[in-house]
């Protein structure tokens, strides 16, 4: 008898501690936490046939972190699959790949239409970027660029 009543104790308090379990809370870095408080914004000028379209903003989320986003309105020729987004002190891409060139920052690919987020990393100061560049990796080639005002 005691076997019975310990085993329906234990199937009692595994019912009880499982009814209040809430969906759990996914929490995303790749985007912002509520709305962005727009710091700079640009429309893209599209380049090389690439059909670029849409706008570029770089702002603020409610913690504090800072990311550049498009508009849901963003497109480009995404079929190369290597369309990198850069921050950019002027609208020509100028790599330098021996040494690095401190007037880009890579943020990553662009990996759809529509809206994207891209995250600044931390510590990193904008300030002195004034242009978002598409660059098209696979073809060496931009695909448009955006005047952050």
């Amino acid at each position: 008898m005691k076997k019975v009543l310990l085993l329906f104790y234990v199937a009692f308090l595994g019912l009880v501690s499982c009814s209040d379990d809430t969906d759990p809370v996914v929490i995303d870095p790749t985007v912002p936490s509520g709305p962005l408080s727009i710091q700079r914004m640009g429309s893209f000028v599209d380049q090389n046939g690439a059909g670029s379209t849409g706008s570029a903003n770089l702002g603020v989320d409610s913690k504090g972190k800072e990311f550049l986003s498009f508009s849901s309105s963003f497109n480009t020729a995404l079929a190369t699959g290597t369309v990198t987004v850069f921050l950019s002190t002027s609208a020509t891409f100028t790599p330098d790949p021996a040494n690095g060139n401190p007037n880009l920052l890579a943020l990553g690919p662009v990996r759809k239409a529509g809206e994207n987020f891209f995250t600044i990393p931390t510590g990193t100061s904008t300030s002195k970027y004034t242009h978002v560049i598409l660059w098209c990796g696979s073809v060496g080639i931009p695909f448009g660029n955006a005047r952050l005002q």
